[in-house]
């Protein structure tokens, strides 16, 4: 058969949790495609593991278009049953309430904090936090690193920020949601917490739920205005699925945008330049492309180190630049890792200190290079286009560098590599700056929702595909506005909300 209730694109973190519940309606056939394999490495379940998969094939290892001064940026996404989920850095960790409260504001109704909330609480289990505020019965399982666990180097770096004025916090997912916090991480007896070992595995047995990977989609197959189904590639052949329901798009904000495009539906006259025939006018499919850039500060090692057993992170600052505005606009943290900037060469040991813009102000895009679902779109995250980023990306490296000459910081570290001390200027860290920004791995709403009224918005606030029926998007392309936070947490609670919306339970 190859008609179902529901398809579902995508086996990342929206797209496990939605076959997930979708199919517990034993009635229902679920439909679950991926691109990538169903091959789970030990590298995507040992935590410190994670960076060796990057650049794998478990990666579409995308890159950017020029950013800034930095040339093309690596862009890694998941390819994977688990997506991005399976080859993160496993922080969990929510934004501000504002930031929600802003996504309602600004039209989209039904989606501030407190509606979240309940979504948020659902899909974790994090023992020890605030039961009234975190869930304590949900598939992904949470927790800090343990104390007599932490690393030296990140001890070290949250006691220099407290000593330069930087509050420490228990928890940084609730009130108030800024300062130094040891943050959950979705890892739980020593191995990854995967959307797709959280949500899947227990479902893999329904004979309703039918999960195929390396299944690459190549368009939404449409009846007028109302979405029927998919095309994809199997073993090289095109094959044609059928949706009597739905179709829920949950490939994430680069390929979810991509796949609008390619079926018609987005720009009409970026479409039309294409030879592509228009569905849907929607001017904002693509447009909207939001992430976190960040800089590194890198130093040689006072001491022999060993190496994390978590993710290389473990403590993370929400802090505020002279910018910010309600809410925190910097992420600083650790990278316990010998690395260095793009286009410099890492040394054999040491570690980075990063600043992160989390509250950026500056706006990108995806397009398409050419018409085929098998080449890679032109992708745009806009790094430092708007100047108030790297105002604050100085700001926020002016905070490490401060912090890492303290008295807590001396036992760790010998001297700054990177910049390095002879970078004494405002102009000369700039320029920096500008030539080595990178990407916190962050990127969302290019397909954002919004009210009926908003012409920019390609989906409606139950995630519907404007103008279209029997199609819907469910994942962090539909985000109006980036949280400043690491973004798996609230995908989470979008598709436990998109769940919700779709079946009216």
């Amino acid at each position: 058969m190859t008609e179902f209730g529901y398809i579902v694109v995508g086996a990342g973190t929206a797209g496990c949790v939605l076959a997930a519940r979708l199919s517990e309606d034993r009635g229902t056939r679920v439909l679950l495609l991926e691109a990538g394999s169903a091959e789970q490495a030990r590298t995507m379940t040992v935590p410190d593991a994670w960076p060796e998969l990057l650049g794998t094939d478990a990666d579409w290892a995308g890159v950017t278009s020029a950013q800034a001064g930095a040339g093309p940026v690596a862009y890694p996404r998941g390819r994977a049953v688990g997506g991005s989920g399976a080859i993160n850095a496993m922080a969990h960790v929510r934004g501000h309430p504002g930031v929600y409260d802003g996504w309602a504001a600004a039209g989209a109704a039904g989606w501030g904090y407190a509606d979240l909330l309940p979504y948020f609480r659902r899909s974790e289990h994090a023992d020890g936090r605030d039961p009234a505020l975190r869930g304590t019965a949900g598939p992904v399982r949470v927790a800090p690193v343990p104390e007599g666990d932490r690393h030296p180097v990140a001890v070290a770096f949250a006691a220099a920020l407290a000593q330069i004025g930087c509050p420490a916090t228990g928890d940084l997912s609730v009130p108030p949601h800024e300062g130094t916090a040891w943050v959950d991480l979705a890892i739980y007896d020593g191995q990854r917490v995967s959307p797709a070992g959280a949500y899947l595995d227990p479902a893999r047995h329904r004979p309703n739920l039918i999960i195929q990977p390396d299944c690459l989609v190549t368009r939404l197959l449409m009846r007028h205005d109302r979405c029927i189904g998919v095309s994809y590639l199997r073993d090289g052949e095109l094959v044609e699925a059928h949706a009597f329901g739905e179709v829920i798009v949950c490939a994430g904000a680069i390929d979810s945008a991509q796949l609008l495009l390619l079926s018609g539906i987005g720009p009409a006259a970026q479409l039309r330049a294409l030879g592509i025939d228009v569905v849907a006018d929607l001017p904002g499919a693509g447009e909207n492309l939001q992430d976190h850039p960040i800089a590194l500060a890198c130093y040689a090692p006072g001491l022999p180190l060993s190496r994390s057993r978590y993710n290389h992170g473990e403590v993370y600052a929400a802090l505020r630049s002279p910018l910010a505005g309600a809410w925190p606009d910097l992420h600083l943290f650790p990278i316990l890792l010998p690395v260095a900037p793009a286009g410099r060469q890492p040394p054999d040991a040491g570690f980075a200190l990063v600043a992160a813009v989390v509250a950026p102000d500056s706006r990108g895009w995806v397009r398409l290079a050419v018409p085929d679902a098998q080449a890679a779109p032109v992708i745009n995250p806009a790094f430092l286009r708007d100047p108030r980023d790297l105002d604050r990306l100085e700001a926020g490296l002016a905070m490490i560098r401060h912090a890492a000459t303290s008295a807590a910081f001396a036992r760790v570290c010998t001297a700054e590599t990177w910049p390095g001390l002879q970078t004494r200027t405002s102009a000369g860290l700039r320029e920096y700056i500008r030539g080595t920004v990178g990407s916190y791995y962050h990127p969302a709403g290019t397909c954002r929702m919004g009210a009926e009224t908003d012409a920019g918005a390609v989906v409606d606030t139950e995630l519907r595909v404007r103008g279209i029926t029997g199609l819907r998007v469910a994942d962090a392309s539909v985000m109006p506005v980036l949280p400043n936070a690491h973004p798996n947490a609230t995908v989470l609670a979008i598709a436990e909300k998109a769940a919700g919306l779709i079946t009216g339970r």
